[in-house]
């Protein structure tokens, strides 16, 4: 016999026992995370793994508090979805597996994702996958393998092609109501989303499901740029920037600085390492140069930078027709400058680090390192060496720690030097090239049989050939290259919140942006090009600001300072891009048939905001608000603005060009070297407008002897570095030496 009405009040009572029941508690959630603490808000692992949990088990506000959460295991359990309105925002790696999962949507706000696990969800499609890279901008390791190429083909390459397809319909089809109602417009959208849904195709069959989806949220947005008349002329403007570039046949490289030999790359095959390995050649130099067991061929040297006292810029070839009328402007521009600078000033000040009130640093010199010689010899003096950086700290330390391992490049090799020792840690070669730019990175590395990705530090470096080596010092491995141009390469840059993307200049007036993607434990990687910006001169110097470097970036040029719009997504549609502006200086004034002080050969942030740069011929350094400069509005023809300079420091007084500047902007420090082997400190304790401001110190050149006791003439000093504390400084000199200094112990910390 049965009792349907006291069956259904025991259904009710257990499904209500369920409802009521607390899965996840704050005692729960510190037992199973780590490390062990007693606050929530210091976890950083937590693994939730086979606890039968459901939607309803997640308390939003209580995950919530997981603010340090990096790496959440929530495999084997019944989750069909995750809270819409979860915020995790430094989570960056998630295990769903072997759950029930149907909505990837409810993942979107999980922004940080790098890496997630989705095996042994049966409901799960090649489409959910698709929106799982388009929702999670972070997203390079899915199911452990790395998805980088695929993610951004989709983000961008596949999104464009969408847009261009909902654009052409409704040019086609449809039209804005006038007027524009509340009632007509939403009529109009169904319609227009509706239509677009069923007309909108790309791609196989497999993923119709993603492209309506995508399709459906890009037709309203589309329709509500129409509406909105602010977001109708971002939109026009940034689209209709530039149509299309012709890209197919570079122009004729300019001659080199310093003689007139072409720079253009070999026309044979290169034969270059084929993945080659590192040399583990450990050895120290001292001041006394010495002969070193370095390996090397001969190569023909083909420098970037100049010889001789031309005071115009080599090979810029045509004369500045417009500098009557930029005269006139800076007239017009100098009571704008001055009204600006009070303000600007003391804003930038604020933003300096709280080191102004300590002394200045004292740095000594500790070793001098011949390690680029050709064929080993330790008297090739001629071999110039033309980039250093310092190795980045690892993510896990936060920012906390000094690093001494720098790279340098120059002639056909690249070396890692521990500053400390004074020894070349690893060492690459590659004959027949010369090497003018490097830069540090850190990339995703999976290891496959289900072991989580790690961050791995690479070198990006290139030169001559124009082709781009990658390299993984740790593992002394040169796991692989790929052609950035058919010219030589002029510098390199990483994104610094984004470390798979990659800027690559060169000497055919390019700029391109590339995804390097991450790596395998077998070293596979995949290149993606996704932007290209056109320079109207050679590209020498390229900074990304430190607070958007997804959205804007500065090259130094030899025909002046440029600014671009580097953003991707939905507002920025174009591949090929022109300067968004340019932005000039007061030494422009001075200009004259026999002056021309256009060439920016030194850039680099001191702060979030304070640039400093160098205008090849002038004796100052300008420090000027990023700022407050980029919040003008571009003269309409020109596309110029005017830098609002906030002081100058006073430097050397020389016609070689190329003498790269740095910072170090946690210890407010500007470095830049002179054609005599001195350096030039600055210690920024404050800013003035006016005189320009004297050096803190100048380091004078330690004259190190050759091995027949002789000393040696100050060289010039192509390029320095300093580690994130300034415990060293590495400077790079034409006459192939390497100088490294340490700071004083007893120097303020």
């Amino acid at each position: 016999m049965s009792f349907p009405g006291k069956g259904r009040l025991v259904e009710e009572s257990l499904h209500f026992n369920v409802e009521t029941m607390e899965k996840i508690s704050e005692k729960l959630l510190l037992q199973k995370g780590s490390p062990k603490t007693d606050r929530l808000e210091q976890i950083t692992s937590l693994n939730l793994s086979k606890l039968g949990l459901k939607l309803r088990d997640l308390p939003v506000r209580l995950l919530s508090c997981l603010q340090s959460l990096e790496r959440w295991d929530l495999s084997g359990n019944a989750l069909q979805e995750l809270p819409k309105n979860l915020k995790l925002p430094t989570l960056r790696y998630l295990d769903l597996s072997d759950n029930q999962m149907e909505d990837v949507t409810t993942l979107e706000s999980l922004s940080s994702l790098e890496e997630l696990k989705m095996e042994e969800n049966l409901y799960i499609t090649v489409s959910d996958n698709y929106k799982l890279m388009v929702l999670l901008p972070n997203l390079r390791i899915y199911n452990g393998k790395d998805v980088s190429t695929t993610a951004n083909h989709l983000r961008y390459v596949y999104t464009e092609n969408l847009r261009t397809r909902i654009h052409a319909l409704w040019e086609r089809s449809f039209h804005l109501p006038d007027p524009i109602t509340a009632k007509k417009l939403s009529e109009l959208e169904t319609e227009f989303v509706n239509t677009a849904r069923h007309q909108v195709k790309y791609g196989p069959s497999s993923v119709s499901d993603f492209v309506k989806w995508k399709v459906e949220i890009m037709a309203k947005e589309y329709l509500h740029s129409l509406v909105e008349p602010k977001t109708l002329r971002e939109s026009n403007k940034t689209t209709d920037t530039k149509d299309n570039c012709d890209i197919s046949t570079p122009t004729k490289r300019k001659k080199t600085p310093e003689t007139s030999v072409s720079l253009a790359p070999g026309k044979k095959l290169c034969s270059d390492l084929p993945d080659s390995s590192a040399e583990d050649s450990p050895c120290k130099s001292q001041l006394l140069l010495k002969s070193k067991t370095f390996t090397e061929n001969n190569c023909v040297r083909m420098s970037p930078r100049k010889r001789g006292t031309s005071p115009s810029t080599p090979g810029r070839g045509r004369p500045r027709v417009e500098t009557p009328r930029t005269a006139a402007k800076r007239e017009n521009g100098a009571q704008i400058k001055e009204e600006m600078d009070a303000g600007a000033k003391q804003r930038a000040i604020d933003m300096l680090p709280a080191l102004k009130t300590q002394q200045p640093l004292s740095l000594k010199p500790l070793h001098v390192l011949q390690c680029h010689s050709k064929q080993d010899s330790s008297e090739d003096f001629s071999t110039q060496l033309w980039a250093c950086a310092f190795q980045p700290l690892p993510p896990s330390s936060g920012g906390a720690g000094g690093t001494r391992m720098v790279a340098t490049c120059g002639g056909d090799s690249i070396c890692v030097i521990d500053c400390e020792t004074g020894m070349v840690m690893k060492k690459y070669k590659v004959p027949g090239e010369e090497f003018f730019s490097l830069a540090w990175s850190t990339v995703l590395m999976s290891r496959g049989g289900g072991a989580s990705a790690q961050h791995c530090s690479i070198l990006a470096a290139g030169g001559k050939r124009g082709l781009v080596k990658l390299i993984h010092p740790r593992n002394n491995v040169a796991y692989g290259e790929f052609r950035a141009s058919r010219k030589s390469l002029s510098v390199l840059r990483f994104n610094h919140h984004k470390g798979n993307y990659l800027f690559t200049g060169s000497y055919d007036n390019r700029i391109l942006m590339w995804d390097i993607g991450g790596v395998d434990s077998q070293y596979n990687f995949k290149v993606v090009q996704l932007l290209l910006l056109e320079t109207s001169a050679t590209p020498l110097h390229i900074c990304l600001p430190p607070t958007s470097p997804s959205t804007h970036l500065l090259t130094g040029c030899e025909d002046g300072l440029h600014c671009f719009n580097t953003q991707l997504g939905a507002n920025s549609t174009t591949k090929s891009r022109s300067n968004e502006m340019e932005i000039t200086f007061p030494i422009y004034e001075r200009e004259d048939k026999d002056h021309d002080y256009h060439t920016v050969d030194g850039l680099s942030f001191l702060s979030d905001d304070i640039v400093a740069s160098k205008n090849y011929l002038h004796g100052s350094i300008y420090l000027w608000s990023w700022s407050r400069t980029k919040a003008q509005r571009p003269d309409k023809k020109s596309r110029t603005v005017f830098a609002v300079v906030l002081a100058e420091l006073q430097w050397a007084n020389t016609e070689i060009p190329y003498l790269a500047l740095n910072t170090c902007p946690g210890q407010v420090y500007v470095v830049c070297g002179d054609d005599k082997g001195r350096l030039w400190t600055y210690h920024v304790s404050h800013l003035h407008t006016g005189k320009a401001i004297p050096p803190t110190e100048v380091l004078e050149w330690p004259m190190p002897l050759r091995t027949d006791h002789s000393q040696m003439d100050g060289p010039s000093i192509n390029s320095v570095a300093m580690d994130p504390e300034l415990q060293y400084l590495v400077a790079l000199s034409d006459k192939n030496m390497v100088m490294v200094w340490k700071r004083d112990q007893c120097s303020s910390s």
